[in-house]
């Protein structure tokens, strides 16, 4: 009787190790997972800042453009 008792711990005792060792597999992955999601989220938010700064850089150019192209008609208006 005592034998039939160690089987059936062992064989839960077996079993609590197999989800234990694929439960961390399973942590592994997610663990990587992470990573790589958290490398997309800083390549994103560096881009927005690049998207960003050029966007800032062409309302300047079309702020100068704009002022030139005044100026021009400023001086077509007095000939």
């Amino acid at each position: 009787m005592s034998l039939e008792v160690f089987e059936k711990l062992e064989s839960k005792v077996q079993q609590a190790i197999d989800t234990i060792t694929l439960l961390q597999m399973e942590i592994e992955e997610l663990k990587e997972k992470n990573t790589t999601l958290a490398q997309e989220v800083q390549n994103a938010a560096q881009s927005r800042e690049d998207l960003e700064r050029e966007n800032n850089q062409l309302k300047d150019q079309q702020h100068g453009w704009q002022e030139r192209l005044q100026a021009l008609l400023g001086r077509m208006e007095e000939v």
